[in-house]
Parts: structure tokens; C-alpha cells; sequence
């Protein structure tokens, strides 16, 4: 197994399941379920067990290894630098080894083989990925400036098509010159990728890098920061040359060309970072320029902000295989409650799994009065 030279050295301080304020508990898996094997220290000294012989690769150990988000909480926080950038590797090595051993989850196998057959989450045809654009004016891509990647959830599930046309028409007001790109592409392979099946995340990049460099693109915006780590990190090994940007990275500078209502209320609005945006690319500031720029718009933070952000627990193919579900400890509700008791009347997300999982959240918390659920650019439209 890669990466299993580091396994020996932890000691399970803790850290990695705490932010930096040593108080709240910030591994969602650990959050949920509070036995100390889904801590990643627990999944550490398992996996150290497994390899020596101890223990075997049961289903329970399979729960446990999925389980994880890949919110890199783990690696921001471990105390030990010579080897704290492995840790959500070696996790992902061991997920590889067990679906190599024919041991996984259910839920697990079946997303995968839905993936393998189908090219995306939802069991879709390709040709209806851009089909969130039929009936507007959104462009599909030709020639422009950017190609606008829509990620499985933004293509198929019908919140993620609200929100990929509210940001695409908001692209075109703000004059970033875009179209969709549409044709026979896959899912971006990122979480894929997470769950240990690194030779499909090969597969699914190759065929998009292919398509992508056929249609002439240069650069990428994506809706889904999942989809930014994929085609940023992983493509340019495989061999893609293009540019790639989330966008509220380019909306961040094109705000100058929108105009405001200047009549509304004021609102108190919280950001709920993305892991893959902030944690896994380190922007922490590009949704909070736009958010600033929007006049009446009062920025406030939650206790956990930027890289001690708590995850909404849909990363890692969670919000597919649901392994995190139940309990009133699932870190989607507790992230409802802690944006409410910062006094935001909105939690802002700027990714399509966020502003599913947390919207199920305020559902379940019923607390649809205290605090609404909106994606950046529906807030940004609403007060032009």
C-alpha cells in the first residue's frame, strides 16, 4: 500500500479532528459517530493493524475507511509536517486496497460501477449534461474566453441545474465571456478519485482532456470546486495543458461591471467554505470579495471560518453514498446551527453538494425561519 511508511508514526495526539481552536470537534466522521476509529488517527492505526495482520478488511473496516469526507481538516491541523500532506493519501491508498480486495460499502460499489457504465453519478446519458441550457440564452462554448464545466450534480440534479444557470446568467451580466460546454463529457473523477478508484479517475480525465482539446479550450471555469481540485491537480499529470478556475474566481473581478439596487434592507450573510475550494486550493477570499461587493450585504463569520471551516460532510462521494446519515450530529446540522447562532439570516455556499447537503440540513434542524440556504450568485442576482 503507498504511503503506509507514515502509518507507524502517529501516536493519535488529536489534532487532526479538531480546528485551531482545540474546542469543537471538526472531522465530520468522528463528529457523527464519536467512536475514535473514525478519527483519522482511528483509520491510522487500522490500517497499520490490517497491513501487519491483526485485524482483517472486514465490511465494518469498509464503512469506517469510506466514511471519510476528504475535508483535509486532518491536514491542516496535524501536528507533525514531515508527513501531515500523506494522510489523506495514504486513506485513499487504503480505500484503493480494499476495492482491490473486492471490499467495500454497497453504496460505494454501486456509485462506482454507475460511474464506470455511465460516465456519471446519475446513470444519465452524456448528451443531457448541457441540458440544463436548453430554453435560455446561455451559450454553449464555440470560441469564447472560458468553458463552463458543469460537474455531475449541476448537470443532473435539479437544485444543481438552478444554480448552474443562476451562475451562468450572472457570468453574462457581469460580461465574462463563456460558453457551456457541452458534448460527450464525464464526471470530473474527483471523488472518484477520493474513494481509492485512481485507474477510473484516469479514465474519466483522459476522455475529458481529449474532449476539451478537440473543442480548442483553453480555459475552465467549473461550477463545483470539486471539479476545480480534479482538473487542476490531477489532469495537468495526465496531460491536460488548460487553464482551470472556480467561478467565483473570475466573478471575484468582473463585479466592477454589475449594478445594484441601492433601496434593500441590509442581511447578515455567513460563507460556509468549501473544503475543495479552501482547505484543498487555499482560496479562502474570491466568494468573500464578491459578498462584500454586493451593497447591504453584512459579511459575518461563524466560529469556524477558512481553514478551520467545519465540512457540510458531502465530500469523498458522501453526498452519493450517504455513509454519513442519521444522528443529530451529522456535521451538515451542526453547520446549520453554528451559521444561526452567528446571527446570518443566510449560510452562502459556492458548491452544489454544500447547498444540497446544508438545505437538507436547515429541513431536518426545521429551521427554515431562522436561517435561509442560498449559492452565491442567487444572492449576487437578487440585489442587482
Amino acid at each position: 500500500m503507498e504511503h503506509e511508511e507514515i502509518l507507524h508514526r502517529c501516536f493519535r495526539c488529536g489534532y487532526c479532528k479538531l480546528p485551531g481552536n482545540y474546542v469543537d470537534i471538526n472531522c465530520p466522521s468522528y463528529l457523527a459517530f464519536r467512536f475514535e476509529t473514525y478519527a483519522p488517527g482511528g483509520r491510522m492505526w487500522l490500517l497499520r493493524a490490517w497491513l501487519d495482520g491483526k485485524v482483517s478488511a472486514s465490511a465494518r473496516f469498509a464503512d469506517i475507511l469510506f466514511s471519510c469526507a476528504t475535508c483535509g481538516n486532518c491536514v491542516a491541523h496535524c501536528a507533525f509536517p514531515e508527513f501531515k500532506d500523506q494522510l489523506l493519501l495514504a486513506f485513499t491508498a487504503g480505500k484503493e486496497a480494499f476495492l482491490n480486495e473486492g471490499v467495500a460499502p454497497p453504496m460505494v460499489r454501486d456509485l462506482l460501477t454507475k460511474i464506470q457504465n455511465h460516465g456519471n453519478a446519475y446513470g444519465k446519458p452524456a448528451k443531457q449534461r448541457s441540458g440544463w441550457v436548453e430554453g435560455t440564452d446561455i451559450p454553449l462554448f464555440s470560441d469564447q474566453e472560458y468553458a463552463l464545466f458543469a460537474d455531475d450534480v449541476t448537470a443532473y440534479d435539479p437544485r444543481g441545474q438552478e444554480i448552474a444557470r443562476s451562475v451562468a446568467r450572472l457570468l453574462q451580466q457581469a460580461g465574462v465571456n463563456f460558453g457551456v460546454l457541452s458534448g460527450n463529457f464525464r464526471s470530473d473523477g474527483n471523488d472518484v478519485r477520493a474513494m481509492g478508484e485512481t485507474a477510473l479517475l484516469e479514465d474519466l480525465a483522459t476522455h475529458n482532456i481529449k474532449e476539451m482539446g478537440r473543442l480548442g479550450v483553453q480555459k475552465i471555469l467549473t461550477l463545483s470546486p470539486h471539479s476545480l481540485n480534479a482538473m487542476k491537480n490531477d489532469y495537468p499529470g495526465l496531460g491536460a495543458k488548460q487553464q482551470v478556475f472556480h467561478y467565483t474566481q473570475a466573478l471575484a473581478f468582473a463585479m466592477k461591471n454589475l449594478k445594484f439596487k441601492t433601496d434593500l434592507p441590509e442581511i447578515r450573510v455567513a460563507f460556509h467554505d468549501p473544503c475543495y475550494l479552501g482547505r484543498h486550493n487555499n482560496d479562502y477570499e474570491s466568494a468573500r470579495m464578491i459578498l462584500r461587493a454586493v451593497p447591504g450585504m453584512k459579511l459575518v463569520e461563524m466560529d469556524r471560518n477558512r481553514k478551520n471551516a467545519l465540512c457540510c460532510g458531502g465530500g469523498g462521494g458522501n453526498f452519493f453514498t450517504d455513509l454519513l446519515s442519521g444522528g443529530d450530529d451529522t456535521p451538515a446540522r451542526v453547520r446549520v446551527r453554528e451559521a444561526a447562532d452567528s446571527g446570518a439570516a443566510v449560510l452562502a455556499v459556492a458548491c452544489p453538494i454544500c447547498a444540497v447537503m446544508l438545505e437538507d440540513a436547515v429541513k431536518v434542524e426545521r429551521a427554515d425561519a431562522a436561517i435561509r440556504v442560498m449559492e452565491i450568485s442567487e444572492i449576487v442576482l437578487g440585489r442587482m
